[in-house]
């Protein structure tokens, strides 16, 4: 496996992620479920992606913890093993106690598991390229959630509890995906010029190897932590209010269209994904973050626009550059992480950084709320770039703690 090239080991990873990413699909994946059970309610509906994403970044950590004592190929082959109890147990659920345990905790847990074994596996081939990697890797999971949700939609009939064979079906499939490719989880043998690519690579005057309590006492790392959940925020409240403010602006527009051009979204955010990655190696954290910072204001200028005039062709544009904003946030975690903390800690110190998830999570019922109150998709717009804004603060000051401590690493 050693002698294969790199880049086969990263369209392995791609393809790990794309089955992994299928979390994500929820939204779709739970409209066949509340037809069959019309007495739960969205809340409860709702509180299933939400406990998914706790176990998901529970079982990053985990993988993070793993990662020094087990071959992540055994992880891997566990992270199988849980997605075929997790959607088994989901396809045959009668209450939504077990929905919380088959899909979200289980196969929450599962995924987050193997999402640490490809990043702190796969990366570690392509120390000159922390970015671009991260940005590749992460475009499998960032398109999965649109491409299985598209597929899921086309193969699974009208008729009520069609679901479930969907979700037999996904819980084979998905385990034996993983299984197979298990065996590719293989850290490279440090050699001479993975030596010299990592000398080149270390360009960052901060970089240093920290274990995880050493890069927790950084205040650069938690004002990198606030800036993720801030940005994160602000795609989560686009992605969110898309579809009615779609449909607010298009009200002759078909439910097809309009399903179609919200996902927009998730393409484009997969498309931010490697763009981010290859701008954060060639320009680095502080350009990379602005422009990521810029996107996302001037999206919400497009979407305004948009709305206030009802042009919808605005409102598709503001999408594309929305899912290219959003996308952006995830790469970025991953390279801030390496060039920062080093490699040797990384799928640790990488599994703390992705908590910002769950907080970010929020951001979605936060632009809920300032709808209901305002009844106005305007204010999910300004939301966006209040954050962005504030992303512009967080950038700048991570820049003088590298002043500072590039200042102290001379003194000594």
């Amino acid at each position: 496996m050693n002698k294969l090239n790199r880049w086969v080991y990263a369209a392995v990873g791609v393809l790990v992620l794309f089955c992994a990413g299928i979390i994500y699909a929820w939204s779709v994946l739970s409209a066949p479920i509340a037809a069959e059970f019309t007495e739960w309610t969205k809340a409860q509906l709702s509180l299933t992606f939400t406990i998914t994403m706790i176990l998901f970044c529970m079982g990053c950590m985990a993988g993070g913890f793993l990662s020094a004592k087990l071959s992540p190929k055994l992880y891997v082959v566990a992270a199988a093993v849980l997605f075929l109890i997790g959607f088994q147990m989901t396809a045959n659920i009668h209450s939504v106690i077990m929905l919380y345990i088959g899909f979200g905790v289980i196969s929450g847990f599962g995924s987050g598991l193997v999402y640490n074994a490809v990043m702190g596996t796969i990366t570690k081939w392509f120390p000159d390229k922390q970015g671009l990697i991260s940005g590749v890797l992460l475009m499998g999971f960032g398109v999965s959630a649109f491409a299985i949700g598209k597929l899921y939609q086309a193969l699974t009939p009208e008729e009520i509890g069609a679901w479930r064979n969907s979700f037999r079906f996904m819980g084979i499939v998905i385990p034996v995906v993983l299984a197979l490719c298990a065996p590719f989880f293989v850290k490279p043998q440090p050699t001479e010029a993975t030596r010299n690519v990592q000398k080149k690579s270390a360009a960052n005057p901060v970089a240093m190897e920290a274990t995880t309590g050493q890069m927790i006492r950084k205040p650069a790392f938690w004002l990198y932590y606030i800036w993720a959940i801030l940005l994160s925020a602000a795609g989560l409240a686009l992605i969110s209010q898309a579809t009615g403010s779609a449909s607010e602006v298009g009200p002759v527009v078909s439910a097809g269209t309009i399903a179609t051009v919200v996902g927009l979204i998730s393409i484009f955010n997969a498309v931010g994904r490697v763009l981010s990655g290859m701008l954060y190696d060639r320009l680095g954290r502080a350009s990379t973050m602005n422009l990521v910072n810029t996107s996302f204001i001037v999206t919400s200028v497009i979407l305004t626009l948009g709305l206030t005039t009802g042009s919808f062709a605005l409102i598709v544009v503001g999408f594309i550059t929305g899912g290219l904003s959003y996308g952006s946030v995830a790469p970025i975690n991953s390279a801030f992480v390496s060039s920062y903390y080093g490699q040797k800690n990384f799928s640790m110190n990488f599994s703390v950084i992705n908590t910002n998830l769950v907080i970010a999570s929020f951001g979605s019922t936060i632009a809920g709320s300032l709808y209901d109150a305002s009844r106005s998709y305007l204010s999910t717009y300004m939301l966006m770039a209040g954050l962005a804004l504030g992303g512009f603060v967080i950038t700048s000051l991570i820049g003088m703690c590298d002043k500072r401590e590039l200042a102290a690493r001379k003194a000594r």
